[in-house]
């Protein structure tokens, strides 16, 4: 049975690495899990960047979103958050929904705002999304490569191809995984 990780908004925001992380979840590597309220972060992050997206075109970006991964969204996490110490308030809902969800990973960028120490009560561990995905590549090589050839199929206009996805993740700080799945 594949464990739970929660993806943070910061993760889901990059077009490729959200990509990858959505096929890693379908592939039954991990079970994905994100609340609403890290849609909003990610959703709002794309708008604020890319003001030349139409709000629809976000919004259906949510809704494929929620529809890739079976059981995605957490609920009921709130009435945690109040009683949680992280650096960062504004992220105790990540960790809120980690702990509900019964998720053993909080994949982020944002490492220093979630410390083994306070994690750890909850048996929850934060990674970043290099280190994640690193994980993966050690377990079974062969689903990230095809998550990456399946990202490349996908792209037709105008088209890409693996290396052009493996230099954007790289570009997304993907730096040992490529490494590793460039190696021999």
């Amino acid at each position: 049975m594949a464990f739970t990780v929660v993806y943070d908004a910061n993760v889901l925001y990059p077009n490729t690495l959200r990509d990858l992380l959505i096929r890693i979840a379908q592939s039954g590597l991990v079970h994905a899990k994100w609340t609403n309220e890290i849609l909003d972060e990610t959703i709002t992050a794309i708008g604020r960047n890319r003001p030349d997206i139409p709000s629809e075109k976000l919004e259906r970006l949510r809704s494929l979103m929620n529809g890739a991964i079976r059981d995605v969204l957490v609920s009921d996490y709130e009435p945690l958050i109040e009683g949680l110490k992280l650096p960062d308030l504004k992220d105790r809902h990540v960790l809120a929904a980690a702990i509900k969800a019964g998720a053993q990973v909080i994949v982020t960028r944002n490492l220093k705002d979630f410390p083994a120490a306070c994690l750890e009560p909850w048996g929850v561990e934060a990674k970043s999304p290099d280190a994640f995905v690193l994980d993966q590549v050690g377990i079974r090589v062969q689903t990230v490569a095809a998550a990456i050839r399946q990202i490349a199929d996908s792209r037709t206009n105008p088209p890409e191809s693996v290396d052009d996805i493996l230099r954007q993740l790289e570009h997304n700080g993907l730096v040992e995984s490529i490494t590793a799945l460039r190696a021999p």
